[in-house]
């Protein structure tokens, strides 16, 4: 865009220097799909007239009607990104819960690709109920799986995100990290199995005296089985199969084991 006309779009700067101006008048009130946390994607101008306030959830619908998308990606789009990035992964893989199976999502490598990763969290939020999103204060994701989704979700919400880490094999926050006493949080996961890594989560957040209202994963794995005692909205389920100790089938006993969580 030529210097005159972001000149024209945003008259509170200065052309060529990074000083505002006095306004002339009240501004009109606009929402702009280019926003300080939205990803380098949504980088076109969209200019959207609105009467008042808008929230974290008119915020992302917002984002998605500016870069022409639906409200959410389908299971199918989803699972496309994960195969271009080498995401969708064949083997033995024993779980972080414990269970093994013949296939695994690699969020990291579906994730190491930073518009991939807005992308989807974007997606993800347009699963969040909007009482939930306009209440929320914080977000935070448990280590290692959790880091990049989560904070790209605070990038999409424009919330702060935290993660928390289990050094002596409880969750904790550490690094400076801290909740507000009643701070109201969203969960973030890459992938929930048995949801033991999120149960232990959001209760580590009630230990440092936080709420979570909901949680929301990219993948659940437990094709919507799981229970974690608050809201989840996972951005696709899948149903592969997973095995306890004792009933892994021969062909899939017979494969080498991975362990690519991160509970040792």
């Amino acid at each position: 865009m030529r210097r005159n006309s972001w000149f024209q779009c945003f008259p509170f700067f200065v052309p060529g220097t990074s000083a505002p101006r006095p306004r002339q008048g009240p501004p009109t009130p606009r929402l702009y799909a280019r926003l300080p946390h939205a990803s380098s994607a949504t980088r076109d101008f969209f200019p959207r007239r609105l009467s008042g306030p808008w929230s974290k959830g008119a915020r992302l619908h917002a984002i998605a009607e500016a870069k022409g998308l639906a409200s959410t990606m389908t299971q199918d789009e989803v699972l496309d990104e994960f195969r271009a990035s080498g995401a969708l992964l064949e083997g033995h893989f024993k779980l972080s819960s414990g269970r093994h199976s013949g296939h695994y999502l690699q969020c990291a490598r579906v994730l190491m690709n930073p518009h991939r990763a807005a992308r989807l969290a974007e997606a993800l939020g347009e699963k969040i109920p909007g009482e939930i999103l306009d209440s929320l204060d914080a977000v935070v994701s448990p280590a290692m799986g959790g880091i990049i989704i989560g904070h790209e979700m605070g990038r999409a919400l424009n919330l702060d995100a935290m993660f928390l880490e289990r050094p002596d094999g409880e969750f904790h926050l550490r690094r400076g990290f801290a909740l507000e006493p009643g701070a109201k949080v969203l969960m973030v996961e890459d992938v929930v199995t048995t949801g033991l890594s999120s149960r232990e989560a959001i209760a580590a957040v009630a230990r440092e005296g936080g709420e979570v209202l909901a949680e929301v994963a990219l993948v659940d794995r437990s094709n919507g089985s799981v229970d974690l005692g608050v809201p989840f909205f996972p951005l696709i389920d899948i149903d592969f199969p997973t095995y306890a100790e004792d009933e892994v089938p021969a062909e899939l006993a017979a494969l080498p084991i991975t362990k690519p969580g991160s509970r040792k």
